[in-house]
């Protein structure tokens, strides 16, 4: 399909900056695929349009402090330069895949001195800003290294209009989060709180949780033309065998966010049951995918020409999420990580 499908405007003034306090009051858009009626409650209220004998499917990634600054020095007729990462997948226990700017400042063999305590070398470099940087610190020493000098890699969208903070080591994170390697919230999930998940328990409405370590190239916007010509970065994720299980006997399947559906769909099998997966993942979901696991998908309203786009009008009708997204922008609800959610509703086969 052609990427200008995807495209619309959005007033800047509805890309929210700071999340919704308390994180449950967000406004909720009710999107059933084929309709372009829409219904609208607070995330809150998510129980109420879920039967007993659902499981809603959490990821449980950890955001780490995936944004270094550091100083490449002079070599050569070159001066020092000063250089942005952004790490984005673990290779190996010393080496990540990252993307650097200025990319064009550096060269396979160069050094970057990130404070005191860590520094890497450049050692492949890819088109697009796209660097594999070997650190001298590897496993735990290098993770506390990185957790020293790193900052939280709020999106281009927000750290734009303003610099991380304190509060964004709380906002930018689930009340779940267990296991570190996300450079990215799965945003969907900032908005649950205890009080959400004990309504939730006491609908009869299960839990499950599955890992998606989120890289910052799910959310860049797609460049090529056409949605075949795009290549999806890889991201590790895990649907475990107790996960697995719980899917397959749910009344219906409630992922909780984009980065949920996208790993449970690249474990799932023909038939429509759910196999236990660990390992690489560069599933694009764009209109005309056959989702066999998932029924329903809680989910912020994301980035015109975006993959996460793409994936929900495939999930609910591209027509249908043209209105929804429409009606948003003219109820002002409040766009992207921070902002507001919708809950879609796929007919049941």
């Amino acid at each position: 399909m052609r990427v200008a499908e995807f495209d619309f405007s959005l007033p800047e003034e509805l890309i929210a900056l700071r999340p919704a306090s308390p994180r449950d009051s967000a406004r909720l858009l009710i999107v059933r695929e084929g309709e372009t009626s829409f219904e609208e409650a607070l995330v809150r209220d998510l129980p109420s349009f879920l039967d007993a004998g659902a499981v809603c499917v959490f990821n449980d990634t950890k955001v780490i402090p995936a944004q270094l600054f550091g100083v490449r020095p002079a070599r050569g007729d070159s001066a020092a330069a000063a250089i942005e990462v952004t790490l984005h997948k673990r290779e190996a226990s010393d080496l990540w895949a990252a993307f650097a700017k200025p990319g064009r400042k550096l060269i396979v063999g160069d050094s970057v001195r990130f404070g005191d305590g860590l520094a890497a070398v450049v050692e492949a470099k890819h088109a697009g800003g796209e660097i594999y940087l070997r650190f001298d610190a590897f496993g735990a020493a290098l993770d506390r290294a990185i957790a020293e000098v790193g900052v939280t890699p709020l999106p281009p969208y927000i750290a734009g209009r303003r610099a991380a903070d304190e509060r964004d080591l709380n906002d930018y994170q689930t009340i779940y989060a267990a296991r570190d390697g996300a450079v990215a919230a799965p945003t969907a999930g900032l908005h649950f709180t205890p009080e959400l998940m004990a309504r939730l328990d006491a609908r009869g409405v299960g839990r499950a949780y599955v890992t998606l370590h989120v890289g910052a190239g799910t959310f860049l916007p797609v460049k090529a033309d056409d949605t075949d010509d795009h290549a999806m970065h890889a991201e590790w994720g895990e649907v475990r065998g107790a996960t697995a299980e719980a899917i397959n006997a749910a009344s219906r399947v409630v992922c909780i966010g984009t980065t949920s559906l996208r790993i449970v769909e690249s474990a799932a099998l023909e038939g429509g049951q759910v196999a236990p997966f660990a390992g690489d993942t560069r599933i694009f979901i764009t209109p005309g995918y056959r989702f066999r696991a998932v029924d329903m998908l809680l989910t912020n309203f994301h980035l015109p020409r975006s993959t996460l786009f793409m994936l929900v009008s495939a999930f609910c009708g591209v027509e249908t999420m043209r209105a929804a997204y429409a009606h948003a922008i003219a109820q002002r609800f409040r766009f992207y990580s921070y902002g507001d959610a919708c809950l879609l509703i796929r007919k049941r086969s």
